[in-house]
């Protein structure tokens, strides 16, 4: 999965999210900020995130991915 596809799929569920990557393949970073974390714990950001890429997990298509997210 390529960072475009990455970012589309966080974006079509969070409209405000503002996406930015670090590293590439297995060593890669996604740093999320939104104004939707707002009232959610880490934790729950976390989830709605991997909720979202829980399929290409599956398929294997994303194996790896380290997550950074931030409320606005």
């Amino acid at each position: 999965m390529n960072k475009e596809e990455l970012k589309n799929i966080i974006i079509n569920e969070i409209d405000d999210a503002e996406v930015n990557f670090i590293g590439d393949s297995c060593d890669l970073k996604v740093s999320i900020s939104s104004k939707h974390f707002n009232n959610m714990t880490i934790i729950q950001q976390h989830r709605k995130i991997l909720n979202l890429l829980k399929a290409h997990f599956k398929s294997g298509e994303l194996h790896a991915l380290s997550l950074e997210t931030h409320k606005k």
